[in-house]
């Protein structure tokens, strides 16, 4: 089968399957023909048991432990139970607060936040977790920025570094100075501004509430 018709049978989306697929959880055989991937039975049971776990909110890592056999299913979804409860139980004791702060009738111009964050810290101190504003995983969100700028910078880098060679190997036929400084100079403000971007975008994952804002 195609990936069409994979994402038709199973209601999994191809940027998903192709999501999976990376992450190790799908292994589709290829075509010998043209090199496409084909998609049996097998792949579309995997499918529909990734599609079952994630809805349940099962993580990868964890389906990705159950399908090597270093967790078994009735454990995993026992882990994750205890996981729910968790939440759950976090979930509550927001609410718990979100009533009290309602029924206190103040208006936010005259809320005093101070003693509600005490009164949080304190709780998270004994165990509770509440929605954390600031990014644990800034590192593999920077990962993908940093990677780009770098591999653009270096470009941009070959390119200045070939005209110099070129001016060298050849003095004779260089191009005038002033079109060669701006041959120069055009890349050099390219990499400024990739270097400038990849500054902008690290001081908004810094930022600290992107994630949570999306979420809403």
């Amino acid at each position: 089968m195609k990936i069409n018709e994979v994402e038709q049978l199973v209601g999994v989306t191809k940027r998903n399957i192709r999501f999976y697929e990376k992450e190790g959880l799908l292994s589709p055989g290829r075509n010998k023909e043209n090199g496409y991937r084909d998609y049996g039975e097998a792949d579309v049971t995997v499918l529909r048991q990734i599609k079952l776990l994630r809805k349940l909110d099962v993580p990868l890592e964890e389906i990705r432990r159950m399908q090597q056999g270093a967790l078994t299913l009735t454990d995993g979804l026992r882990r994750h139970m205890i996981q729910l409860e968790r939440q759950q139980q976090n979930l509550a004791t927001m609410q718990r607060l979100c009533q009290e702060l309602a029924d206190a009738g103040a208006q936010l111009p005259g809320l005093e936040a101070d003693d509600w964050l005490g009164r949080m810290e304190r709780m998270e101190q004994e165990g509770t977790r509440f929605v954390n504003i600031r990014k644990k995983d800034t590192m593999a969100r920077y990962l993908g920025p940093v990677i780009a700028a770098l591999v653009f910078v270096g470009l941009m880098g070959l390119t200045i570094a070939f005209l110099v060679w070129a001016c060298t190997v050849d003095p004779v036929d260089r191009p005038p100075l002033g079109l060669l400084i701006f041959l120069i100079a055009a890349p050099m403000v390219v990499i400024v501004g990739v270097v400038l971007a990849l500054i902008q975008r690290i001081k908004q994952i810094q930022g600290g509430e992107e994630d949570a804002a999306s979420q809403y």
